[in-house]
């Protein structure tokens, strides 16, 4: 690694949504994350950088989830979840998810996360403690909220893809299959659409064919819309049917 890269610290965390979880769970990650970060014990790298790291001996440390990794997997890459999914059904688990799906759940995809009990001692079955590690995520936010408890367990050197794989671009890792890793994040109604720039820039690819299968998507969506309101009006409304059925 050149030493302007080794010497390069991240002095701020980059503004992210986290789109996989609700407003206090990452402000707890973020009050993590900020700890490595204010003692200059991570590196700031782009994911091309993660890339020739990989070459030179660094382990890519991939801490999403395992139906992100589904979507998008790194090849070479150590996979250990930072979040794994809340299963919790009693009422204060269902409200935790009701909310994180309306928050943005129905249109980004994923379900409510809770922390990773196991994470460190999975890590450590894996990585021993004097490799050099890039901790990796879609967004950026948990791969930072990660290097925290690596960097008290002892690990080090430390970076992160500030970003994360979602400012990746074609090439820059090696992706299973050569997929493109920006789409690990895809999901929900979005998702379906295929309104992400991942998606966007290969239905471009596609020409004519991928732009009539996004139309032949919205419209599908605006019908199930439509549905979904006519069943409201007949459940609320008893005379919907009666006026329905009194007009044949």
């Amino acid at each position: 690694m050149s030493a302007a890269l080794a010497q390069r610290v991240v002095a701020t965390p980059m503004s992210s949504a986290g789109h996989r979880s609700p407003v206090p769970q990452r402000a707890a990650v973020q009050a993590a994350a900020r700890l490595p970060v204010r003692d200059g014990k991570v590196q700031n790298v782009t994911a091309k950088e993660a890339g020739a790291l990989m070459k030179e001996g660094w382990v890519l440390l991939d801490v999403r989830p395992p139906q992100e990794i589904a979507n998008a997997k790194l090849v070479g890459a150590v996979e250990v979840p930072l979040f794994v999914v809340d299963s919790d059904m009693s009422p204060a688990g269902l409200l935790k998810q009701a909310s994180n799906f309306g928050m943005g759940g129905w249109w980004l995809g994923g379900a409510h996360m809770k922390p990773n009990p196991q994470f460190m001692a999975e890590v450590q079955a894996s990585v021993p403690k004097d490799t050099p590690v890039v901790v990796a995520c879609q967004k950026g936010l948990r791969s930072l909220a990660a290097c925290e408890p690596l960097s008290r367990a002892g690990y080090g050197p430390l970076a992160w893809i500030n970003g994360g794989f979602d400012t990746a671009q074609p090439g820059d890792l090696p992706t299973k299959d050569g997929a493109d890793i920006r789409l690990g994040g895809v999901g929900g109604l979005s998702g379906i659409l295929g309104w992400t720039e991942a998606q966007r820039e290969a239905t471009r690819t596609e020409g004519f064919a991928g732009g009539a299968v996004n139309i032949i998507k919205v419209l599908a969506v605006l019908l199930v819309i439509d549905l979904v309101w006519f069943g409201y009006e007949v459940a609320t409304d008893s005379n919907v049917l009666t006026d329905f059925f009194g007009s044949k």
